[in-house]
């Protein structure tokens, strides 16, 4: 008589089941284009932008210069949440390492592999997905600043 029972209830569940797996015609599903939060979480915000967000190949553009740079950020392989690469710009290679927390980016630069030439600090721009930061340049040996602005370029490289 038990197992009679446990049928009939394992049967009942799966009809049930069955019927929420239809679309409802009152209330239809949304189109495919329509934000859903699956999509929603594939861009995060400043807060939830972490290094792996950083790998890849960023434009860098500075309020007084004309010229854009080439910045690759890849893994730190002594830092597990820093980020390390080149900075291209002018003929010019220079090495850099940072990261980012909380949506603050820090960067340093270095001309010479040695010491820091400049610093970079910023922040997450809050409706970029984590593809672009603006903040200020500091060059250490005069101390001038200037406005940047980071744009993450599209694709692996």
């Amino acid at each position: 008589m038990k197992a009679a029972i446990t049928t009939f209830l394992i049967a009942s569940c799966g009809a049930f089941t069955a019927a929420y797996g239809q679309n409802d015609v009152k209330n239809p599903a949304p189109p495919a284009s329509a934000p859903t939060a699956a999509t929603t979480a594939t861009c995060p915000g400043p807060t939830e932008v972490t290094h792996l967000h950083l790998y890849g190949l960023w434009q860098a553009t500075w309020a007084d210069t004309p010229a854009p740079a080439e910045l690759q950020l890849e893994r730190h392989p002594e830092l597990a949440e820093s980020v390390r690469g080149t900075l291209r710009r002018g003929g010019q290679v220079s090495q850099v390492a940072g990261d980012v927390d909380d949506g603050d980016f820090t960067l340093e630069e270095s001309d010479n592999g040695r010491n820091i030439s400049a610093t970079w600090t910023g922040r997450v721009v809050d409706t970029s997905c984590g593809k672009e930061i603006r903040g200020t340049w500091t060059n250490a040996n005069n101390t001038r600043n200037t406005n940047f602005v980071l744009r993450k370029q599209p694709g692996w490289r």
